[in-house]
């Protein structure tokens, strides 16, 4: 069996709602292909695309100057904490509840590992039903994971946290504990119940704790 990729991102496209009364991103031409051709040679022409939008975009990866103003903010996390990390995928049976409790995670090996919680509310995306009512981590399932060294957490949902709590209790325990996050990821039904890879990679911008990420797994094969 050969390995494979599994892409766990939703696709940026102009005008779309990730969250709610944040923007929709901008997306346009600066240089046209059009206008290009005044510029280069005959029959050769280029497009420079040109966008506008919040960091928390599509799906996304926060970092602890997300929450935390002494945090590591994205140009100082290292690649070794997003990229060809072992991961685990943990799949909460419908009808649980929307609070994720700390019973879903424990007995399983999450030291160093890349977390990815599978709710199945990614199947709402672009759709109101998305952008309200989603699951979420409570903060003692927050804490487990801090206590059982997870390397990431990501998952499937509008927030990792229940955005009627102002608190934050599960962004306020990864992030303080030097955890990223990803959220709005999908297609984690896609990834087989063996071993494999993550990777999510941002934009190395300096004072920003937020940015889109092209999410994936890469499954590898099995002994």
């Amino acid at each position: 069996m050969q390995s494979r990729f599994v892409d766990l991102s939703h696709t940026v496209e102009h005008g779309m709602t990730t969250y709610p009364g944040l923007p929709g991103p901008l997306i346009c031409d600066y240089l046209s292909r059009e206008q290009s051709r005044a510029v280069y040679a005959h029959g050769v022409e280029f497009q420079i695309g040109k966008i506008e939008m919040v960091a928390n975009t599509g799906t996304y990866l926060d970092a602890p100057f997300h929450r935390y103003r002494e945090g590591k903010d994205l140009s100082q996390l290292l690649l070794e904490q997003l990229a060809d990390l072992e991961a685990v995928v943990v799949r909460i049976p419908a009808g649980q509840g929307r609070g994720i409790s700390p019973e879903q995670f424990q007995g399983l090996d999450l030291a160093n590992k890349a977390v990815l919680v599978h709710t199945d509310w990614a199947v709402h995306w672009r759709t109101e039903r998305y952008l309200s009512g989603h699951p979420f981590l409570t903060g003692a399932a927050a804490a487990l994971l801090v206590d059982a060294g997870a390397a990431l957490v990501g998952i499937d949902s509008l927030n990792i946290d229940d955005t009627g709590d102002s608190s934050r209790p599960a962004h306020s325990a990864l992030l303080g504990a030097d955890i990223p996050i990803v959220e709005h990821l999908c297609n984690l039904h896609r990834l087989p119940d063996r071993p494999l890879r993550f990777f999510a990679v941002p934009t190395k911008v300096a004072g920003f704790g937020s940015w889109p990420v092209r999410a994936f797994g890469h499954v590898v094969p099995s002994d």
